[in-house]
C-alpha cells in the first residue's frame, strides 16, 4: 500500500477486526484453551442471541398459566416488576464474572478458579452439571411451551374443536427439537447472521401486541386500571400474599438463561466487552418490555379468568388474541408467536451446546473425546447439540407422568440455573483468591449485590419447590425437588464412585493450549497449579 495514501474505513475496520481478534485468541490462551471456534458473533448478535432465547411474547403466552390464578393482574403486573429488578442483580454479578474470564465453561470455570483448593473440583463439577441440566431442560420446557402453542394454533383453526392428546403433543415436540438440532449444527457465522431476524421478529411481535391488541379489543374485554393494578384473583387455596409469590415461576422462567452470552463468548468478538454489556442490556429491555407488554395484555383481557384458563383453545393467550382479534387476526399473530418460540429454543440449545461442549472439552461428561470433538467443516461442537438435544428430549418424557411435571420441567430450568449462579458467586468472595476484574467491573458495589443476588435466588428455588395448591395428593404433587434432587445425586455418586468416580481423575479445566488436549494428571495438577491460579488471576481483561 502507498504509504502516502491514507486507510480506508474499511481497511481501518478490517485491521481493527484482526487486532481485536489476536486479543481475543490471547485472552482465552490465559485462560488455558486454544481457539477452536471461529469469532463470528458481532456485540448486536450477541444481544441477540439472549433476547431471542427470553422471547418476551412467547414466553409470556407460555407462563400465564402460572401467573393468572395466582395473582391476576397483581401478579402480571407487580410480579413482573419486583422480579424484573432482582433479575438484573443477577445480570451484574455474572457479567462482572463474563468479563474478566470470558470462556464457553464459564460458571464451572469460575468456580474452579476461586473456590478453595479442597473444594473447588466437587464444587466445578456440581456447577457443570447444574448449568448444564438448566439449560437442556430449559430448551425441554421452551419446546414443549411451542409444541402447546402449535397445538392451540390447530384448535383456533378447528373452531376449537380439537383437543390434543399428550403422545400427540409429545411428537410434535420431538419434531421441534429434532429441526433446531439441525439449525444449532450450522456454522457459527449462520447461527450469528440469524439472531438479525430473530430480533427484528421478537421486536415486531411485541409492537404489534402493545398496538394492535388495545386498539382492537371490544369494550367487554377491557379493563379499568383498578383491575389492571390492584385485580387480584386466587384460584388455588394458598394465602393470597403467598400465591402471589408462587406467580414469580412466570418473570422468572421467561427472563431467563441470559447467561447464553458467556456461553458463546469463544464465538463473540471483543467478548470482554461484550458478553457483559449483552447480559445487561438483555435482561434490563426484557423487564421493562415485558412490563409493558403485561399491562397491555391485563388492560385487553376482561375479568373472566375462569373461561380464559378453562378455554378449549388450551392456550389463554390464544383465547385473549381471540377475544381480541377475532379467529383471522389471532391466528396471524399466534402464528408469529409460535416461530419466535422456535426460535427461542433454537437459540437456547445453541447456548446449552456450547456449555456441554466445554464441560465435555474438559472430560467431566460420559463420553467426552465424542462429545466434545469440533466438526471439521462448521467449526461447532455438533456432537454437543445432539447430545444435548437427546437429553432434552428424554427429560420431555417427563409430561406422560402427568399434568403437574409440566410446571415440574420449568421449575427445574430455574433451579439448574440457579445453582450454577450461586457458587461461582459465592466461590469468589470466600475462596480467598485475588479478582483481577475485566472492563467492566462494579468496584465496592460487588460485594452487596452479590448477597442480594445470593439472597434472591435462595429464595426463589425454596418457593418453585411448592405445590401448586395446598395439601396435594401424589398426582398434584410439585416433583421438580425430587427430580433435580435426583439429578444432583446422580453427579455426586458418579464424582465419588469408586475407582472410576471423578474424585479420581476430574482436576477442573484442563489446558488444551499447546497439549492438544491431554488431561493433566494429578501431578501435574499439584506442580502447576500454582502458576495456573496466577496466570489466570493476573490476566488484565
Amino acid at each position: 500500500m502507498n504509504p502516502t495514501k491514507r486507510p480506508t474505513g474499511s481497511e481501518l475496520e478490517e485491521a481493527y477486526e484482526v487486532e481485536v481478534s489476536v486479543s481475543d485468541e490471547t485472552a482465552l490462551a490465559k485462560l488455558g484453551y486454544k481457539q477452536e471456534f471461529r469469532r463470528a458473533f458481532k456485540p448486536v448478535e450477541v444481544f441477540g442471541l439472549g433476547f431471542s432465547i427470553i422471547g418476551l411474547v412467547p414466553g409470556i403466552s407460555s407462563v400465564l398459566v402460572f401467573s393468572l390464578p395466582n395473582g391476576g393482574p397483581v401478579a402480571m403486573v407487580w410480579g413482573w416488576a419486583v422480579c424484573s429488578v432482582f433479575l438484573m442483580f443477577v445480570a451484574l454479578a455474572l457479567a462482572e464474572l463474563g468479563s474478566a474470564m470470558p470462556t464457553s465453561g464459564g460458571l464451572y470455570y469460575w468456580t474452579w478458579t476461586f473456590a478453595t483448593p479442597r473444594w473447588r473440583n466437587v464444587l466445578s463439577w456440581i456447577v457443570g452439571y447444574s448449568n448444564s441440566i438448566g439449560l437442556i431442560s430449559g430448551v425441554a420446557s421452551v419446546d414443549w411451551g411451542c409444541a402447546v402453542q402449535l397445538m392451540a394454533a390447530v384448535s383456533l383453526g378447528r373452531d376449537e374443536g380439537f383437543a390434543p392428546t399428550t403422545g400427540q403433543t409429545y411428537g410434535v415436540f420431538v419434531g421441534l427439537l429434532l429441526c433446531q438440532a439441525i439449525l444449532a449444527s450450522l456454522a457459527t457465522s449462520a447461527l450469528a447472521r440469524l439472531q438479525g431476524v430473530y430480533i427484528a421478529l421478537n421486536g415486531l411481535l411485541c409492537l404489534a401486541i402493545i398496538i394492535a391488541l388495545p386498539a382492537a379489543t371490544p369494550s367487554e374485554f377491557r379493563n379499568n386500571a383498578s383491575d389492571v393494578f390492584g385485580g387480584l384473583t386466587n384460584f388455588y387455596g394458598w394465602p393470597n400474599g403467598f400465591a402471589f409469590v408462587l406467580s414469580f415461576l412466570a418473570p422468572l422462567w421467561t427472563i431467563g438463561g441470559f447467561d447464553s452470552s458467556v456461553h458463546i463468548s469463544e464465538e463473540a468478538s471483543n467478548a470482554r466487552v461484550v458478553v457483559p454489556w449483552a447480559m445487561i442490556t438483555t435482561v434490563g429491555i426484557a423487564g421493562v418490555l415485558g412490563w409493558v407488554l403485561n399491562v397491555v395484555i391485563a388492560f385487553c383481557m376482561g375479568t373472566d379468568l375462569v373461561s380464559i384458563l378453562g378455554s378449549p383453545i388450551g392456550q389463554p393467550m390464544a383465547t385473549i388474541l381471540f377475544n381480541s382479534l377475532g379467529r383471522n387476526g389471532s391466528l396471524a399473530v399466534w402464528s408469529f408467536v409460535v416461530v419466535a418460540q422456535f426460535m427461542a429454543a433454537s437459540s437456547l440449545l445453541t447456548a446449552a451446546s456450547r456449555q456441554t461442549f466445554a464441560f465435555a472439552r474438559d472430560g467431566a461428561l460420559p463420553f467426552s473425546r465424542f462429545i466434545s470433538r469440533v466438526n471439521k467443516r462448521t467449526l461447532t461442537p455438533v456432537n454437543a447439540v445432539w447430545a444435548s438435544a437427546l437429553i432434552a428430549l428424554l427429560l420431555g418424557l417427563l409430561v406422560f407422568a402427568g399434568p403437574t411435571t409440566y410446571t415440574s420441567i420449568f421449575s427445574l430450568g430455574i433451579a439448574g440455573q440457579y445453582t450454577a449462579y450461586c457458587i461461582p458467586i459465592l466461590s469468589r468472595f470466600l475462596g480467598g483468591r485475588e479478582w483481577a476484574p475485566g472492563p467492566f467491573a462494579l468496584g465496592r458495589l460487588s460485594l452487596p449485590v452479590a448477597i442480594v443476588v445470593v439472597c434472591w435466588m435462595v429464595f426463589s428455588v425454596v418457593m418453585l419447590a411448592f405445590p401448586t395448591a395446598p395439601g396435594p395428593t401424589a398426582d398434584k404433587m410439585n416433583y421438580m425437588i425430587v427430580v433435580f434432587g435426583g439429578w444432583i445425586a446422580l453427579c455426586l455418586v458418579y464424582y465419588y464412585f469408586p475407582v472410576y468416580g471423578g474424585v479420581h481423575w476430574f482436576n477442573g479445566p484442563q489446558t488444551t493450549v499447546g497439549r492438544a488436549g491431554r488431561r493433566r494428571s494429578p501431578s501435574e495438577e499439584t506442580a502447576g497449579d500454582a502458576n495456573a491460579v496466577e496466570d489466570k488471576q493476573s490476566m488484565r481483561v
